[in-house]
């Protein structure tokens, strides 16, 4: 998930791989349980994003987007 949502950029550093675990504990619960489309954990992370970190960019919602699209491949084995 580090790789595809960074919405604060810390990719990069070390010490702060872990920095998303939370965030992928409850996406990958959401996406096993089949309990949220793509499109509905697209969203919670975008409002995760902006009103828990808050942030907000112009390209933030096509991240979530992208994040969770390439979560879903990896899980459904594409």
């Amino acid at each position: 998930m580090l790789t595809e949502w960074d919405p604060i950029g810390v990719s990069d550093i070390p010490e702060a791989q872990d920095e998303y675990d939370a965030y992928a504990g409850t996406v990958f619960g959401m996406l096993t349980n089949q309990t949220a489309s793509v499109d509905a954990i697209a969203q919670y992370l975008f409002k995760f994003a902006t009103e828990h970190m808050e942030l907000s960019y112009p390209e933030l919602a096509e991240r979530c987007d992208k994040a969770v699209k390439a979560i879903a491949e990896l899980q459904s084995g594409r």
